[in-house]
C-alpha cells in the first residue's frame, strides 16, 4: 500500500468536499492515484454527500432501543431535510442500526467537536505523565499524545467509531452514504444511553457484550 501524504489528502479533499479520513482511506484504496481516488468517493456517494453538508436538516425521528431484557436503553435522535424522507425504510433501518451501535459500543459524544476542552486536556495531561513515568523521551511525547488522542476520539466520538456491523467503515462513512442514498442531508444529533445500575455498586456484567453478539 503507497504511503499517502499529508498534501495529497489536502488536494482531494480541497477537490471533492470529502472528509479528511475519507480522503486517506480513497487514496490508500487506490494506491494514491487521485483521479481514481475521486471516482472511488463518487461511487461510494461520499463526495456528492459532502455538498449537501452544508443544508439543514430539521426533520427526521427520535427512536429508541431497548436491548433485551431491558438492560441497556438508547434514544437517538437523526435529523433529515424532510418529513417524506423521514419515513423512508432506509432511513429508519440505518437509525436503529446507529441506536443498537449506541448500546454495544457506548460512546460519549457524537463527535469530536462535541468533546469539551477541559476533557481533552485532562486526557493529554494523563498521557503525557504516563509516558513520562515510563521513560518516555521528551522528543517524541507529542507524537505519542497526538495518536493516543486520536485513539481516544475514536473510542469515545460516535462518528468516528468502526461500525460494529462492518468495520471497515465508520458511523460518519456510513451517515454519508445515507445522505447519498437518500439524497437529502442526514445527521445524528443527540443520543441518551441508559445502562440498567448504572452509578450503582454491583456485581461486574458487561451489557454491552451481549448487545455485540445479538448485532452479530
Amino acid at each position: 500500500m503507497a504511503d499517502i501524504t499529508a498534501a495529497q489528502v489536502k488536494e482531494l479533499r480541497e477537490m471533492t468536499g470529502s472528509g479528511i479520513m475519507d480522503c486517506k482511506r480513497a487514496l490508500q484504496e487506490k494506491d494514491g492515484n487521485m483521479e481514481e481516488a475521486v471516482a472511488w468517493l463518487r461511487e461510494k456517494g461520499i463526495a456528492s454527500a459532502a455538498k449537501k453538508a452544508g443544508r439543514i436538516a430539521s426533520e427526521g425521528i427520535v427512536d429508541s432501543y431497548i436491548h433485551a431484557g431491558g438492560r441497556i436503553g438508547v434514544l437517538l435522535e437523526v435529523n433529515i431535510e424532510t418529513d417524506f424522507a423521514a419515513k423512508n425504510e432506509k432511513f429508519r433501518t440505518f437509525v436503529r442500526d446507529v441506536a443498537m451501535q449506541i448500546a454495544a459500543t457506548n460512546p460519549k459524544w457524537v463527535s469530536r467537536e462535541d468533546v469539551p476542552q477541559i476533557e481533552i486536556e485532562k486526557e493529554t495531561e494523563i498521557i503525557r505523565n504516563k509516558a513520562l513515568n515510563e521513560g518516555k523521551p521528551e522528543k517524541i511525547l507529542d507524537r505519542i499524545v497526538e495518536g493516543s488522542i486520536a485513539k481516544f476520539y475514536k473510542e469515545n466520538c460516535l462518528l468516528e467509531q468502526e461500525y460494529v456491523k462492518d468495520d471497515s467503515r465508520t458511523i460518519e462513512i456510513l451517515q454519508k452514504e445515507m445522505t447519498a442514498m437518500i439524497g437529502e442531508k442526514v445527521a445524528i444529533r443527540r443520543f441518551t444511553r441508559y445502562e440498567m445500575g448504572e452509578g450503582i455498586a454491583k456485581k461486574e456484567e458487561n451489557f454491552a457484550d451481549e448487545v455485540m453478539k445479538q448485532i452479530h
